[in-house]
This record gives C-alpha cells, sequence and structure tokens, in this order.
C-alpha cells in the first residue's frame, strides 16, 4: 500500500476537560507529590481518572508520560519479525501523527511475565519514570495456573492496578488477545482470565480495552484467526499488533482513517 503523509487530525477539545488539563497542569491533574528527592510519594487518584483523563490528557498541551507494559506480546519480540509491535504504533500515532513530540511512550514489556513478575519491579519498570498512564496486558502466561489460580490473578491485578493509581497514574487494562486453541495447550482457561481483566475494570471503573472481544467477534472462525497469529499458536505477528493498536486508538479517541498508522493494512 502507498504511505502518505497527512496533516495531524484536528480533534474537539471538551472545554471542561481542557480548562482541567491547562490550569492544573499535567503533574497537579494527576495528583502527584514529590518529595524534596524527586520521588513519587503516594497521592491521592487523579481528579480525572479512567477512560475521560486519558482523552483529558490527550486534548491538554503538556507533554505525557505513557508506559506500556506486559509479557511478550507487550515486549513485541521475535513474533513481530522486525515489523513495529503496538506500542511502537502507538508512539507514532501519538508523537508524530498527533504532533505530541514531547509525550514519552516507554516498553517495559518482558517475555514470559505474569503479574506477580511486574510487582515485583514495578518500581524499576513503571514508578521510575512517573507516568500519567500506565497500560497492562497480562493474562496469557498468568492463565497457565487454570481454575486454581483464578483467585490469586484478580488479587494481585487489584494490587497491582491499586499501587499504580497511589503513584498518580492513570490505569488502562488490556484485555489479551484470543488464540488458535488447537496449539495452546496449557491455556484453556484464558476466557476466565480475560473475564476478570474485565470484571475488574468495569467494578473499579478503570479504562479497559477489550482486545479479546473485539478479537472474538473480528475472527469468530478459528482458521481466519490465522493471519493476525504469526506462531499459529497465541503470539499475534504484524497484522494482530496492528490490530491491538487500531483498537486502542478507538477507545482512547484517536482513531483516524486519514491516519497511515490507522490505515495500515489488516486483512
Amino acid at each position: 500500500m502507498t504511505f502518505r503523509e497527512s496533516a495531524a487530525p484536528k480533534h474537539a477539545r471538551r472545554s471542561f476537560l481542557s480548562r482541567v488539563a491547562g490550569t492544573l497542569g499535567a503533574a497537579a491533574m494527576l495528583g502527584v507529590h514529590r518529595s524534596e528527592s524527586g520521588a513519587s510519594l503516594a497521592a491521592e487518584p487523579p481528579p480525572v481518572d479512567g477512560l475521560e483523563g486519558i482523552k483529558a490528557l490527550l486534548a491538554g498541551k503538556e507533554p505525557v508520560t505513557w508506559v506500556i507494559t506486559g509479557d511478550s506480546i507487550t515486549h513485541g519480540a521475535l513474533h513481530t519479525l522486525g515489523w513495529r509491535s503496538y506500542p511502537e504504533h502507538f508512539a507514532e500515532r501519538v508523537r508524530w501523527e498527533l504532533r505530541r513530540v514531547r509525550d514519552i511512550v516507554i516498553n517495559t514489556g518482558i517475555s514470559g511475565d505474569r503479574v506477580p513478575g511486574i510487582s515485583a519491579d514495578l518500581d524499576w519498570r513503571v514508578l521510575q519514570f512517573k507516568p500519567h498512564v500506565v497500560s497492562l496486558m497480562f493474562g496469557m502466561n498468568d492463565c497457565t495456573a487454570g481454575p486454581a489460580g483464578r483467585d490469586q490473578f484478580r488479587t494481585d491485578l487489584g494490587t497491582l492496578v491499586e499501587r499504580i493509581r497511589a503513584a498518580g497514574a492513570i490505569p488502562l487494562l488490556n484485555t489479551p488477545n484470543t488464540v488458535y486453541v488447537a496449539n495452546s495447550r496449557g491455556r484453556e482457561d484464558l476466557p476466565a482470565y480475560a473475564q476478570i481483566v474485565r470484571e475488574y475494570a468495569e467494578a473499579h471503573q478503570i479504562a479497559l480495552v477489550d482486545h479479546w472481544k473485539h478479537w472474538e467477534t473480528a475472527k469468530p472462525n478459528q482458521e481466519d484467526l490465522l493471519p493476525w497469529i504469526e506462531d499459529k499458536s497465541i503470539h499475534p505477528g504484524v497484522y494482530g499488533h496492528r490490530e491491538f493498536a487500531k483498537e486502542i486508538f478507538r477507545v482512547i479517541g484517536i482513531y483516524d482513517e486519514a491516519s497511515p498508522t490507522c490505515d495500515l493494512e489488516v486483512p
């Protein structure tokens, strides 16, 4: 396909939220407090949280730090075959196409990780960057604990999200992608783990991108799913990552068909 340059899309500004962002500034808006040494201290949840908080940051003029973390799928290693992963598409859309060039997008996903892994390493992989938004995609590896691990996953996820909120950042939860079942032994309980993420987001008013539901609707037939799954098992390839990015853009309100990134081919 032919790539074309486009001017930054013009998005309507929500006057109230823009005034909040402009008047308070990003740090004050998020309720972040710093010690004299500059370290992050526990803070009240941001005045504008959830999806509306993310949209307010995008509507404002202050630069935003985005930390995107998860397991191998977010890591984007190996199975992208050199193509961009969804965090890279996100950076292109936000930092270039939306001309938010001072925004910072950091990917700290690690292959094989689970919620306890990121929790134990949260200071290094997330909080040291003093993020405004933290995107989390987990469950693909956690689900191998099966039904017996569901309650612990729910508890661990809740603790992680609350630590992120306490640091003054807005969490953005992502359900994992659907998988090619025939080659995904050990992950039979993945739908239940995706449901836990969905239920937690709804119960606690956390912004959610429901990739599982989107993929299930877009590719209900297992054979049709294969172009999105590079290893014919669980790992999305070039097209799966493009679809991840597009769904995130739709949910947070920055999808635009005139954008080269949003217009990337997906079969």
